[in-house]
């Protein structure tokens, strides 16, 4: 994942989260926002409950692949995604097919806004 395409600065992260738009599952949250780039923006976030620095560092680079094969990019809307406790009992698949699910809804609920 390019750095162009990732949410890096604070207040941005607090400003998707607290507009409250979210698909839940039980490794992921996400929270999205209609995009402000011309290409949409990914974030992510891993709690400290998940390990130490090394281990959520593992995580955050298995979640940015996880991101290069699901996303294309040319969504409407800018992500922040969550990981949750839960994500290390699962493995690299699973995790990969729930980060397509949760893309899949934040597909649908964009078009159901829009019209």
């Amino acid at each position: 994942m390019k750095k162009e395409y990732r949410i890096c600065k604070n207040y941005e992260f607090s400003s998707i989260i607290h507009k409250q738009n979210l698909v839940k599952s039980s490794s992921f949250v996400c929270y999205y926002l209609p995009k402000k780039e011309q290409h949409n923006r990914i974030g992510i976030s891993v709690s400290k409950k998940l390990g130490n620095a090394v281990c959520r560092n593992k995580i955050k680079r298995q979640v940015r692949s996880m991101v290069d094969l699901v996303f294309d990019f040319e969504e409407a809307f800018d992500v922040v995604i969550i990981v949750r406790p839960v994500y290390k009992k699962k493995t690299f698949g699973e995790n990969c097919n729930e980060l397509k699910e949760n893309r899949e809804k934040m597909k649908r609920k964009c078009k159901e806004k829009r019209g």
